[in-house]
């Protein structure tokens, strides 16, 4: 499974952004997919997953009411879009995918990352 993501960039506090994940290879099997996040000196920190059996979502505090994860099967994609963002929100964004059930808030379990892209708050 290769992940690839993209949609990062400069933003204005209060913009939006949308991510994109596109796998390929043998994503139709993975348990989840998810988006954690790394800034500057700190640790990798989840942000939001999405459980493909049952359609269940989960957001970190931080990002929940402002974030949504969604899936696109069809296209093995997975979204992320960022609304009323954050100078604090400045990381850069990785996509996983993990194909057993388990804790998705962790970035331990996750079999398969993205390379990351950054995305940048100004206040």
């Amino acid at each position: 499974v290769q992940l690839q993501a993209s949609g990062g960039g400069m933003v204005q506090a209060g913009g939006s952004l949308r991510l994109s994940c596109a796998g390929s290879g043998r994503t139709f099997s993975n348990y989840a997919m998810g988006w954690f996040r790394q800034a500057p000196g700190q640790e990798r920190e989840f942000v939001a997953a999405y459980i493909r059996s049952g359609n269940i979502r989960y957001y970190a505090d931080s990002v929940k009411g402002r974030f949504t994860i969604s899936r696109d099967n069809a296209r093995n994609t997975v979204y992320l879009q960022m609304n009323s963002l954050k100078p604090e929100d400045t990381a850069v964004y990785y996509c996983a995918a993990r194909d057993t059930m388990g804790d998705v808030t962790t970035p331990a379990g996750y079999d398969y990352w993205g390379q990351g892209t950054l995305v940048t708050v100004s206040s």
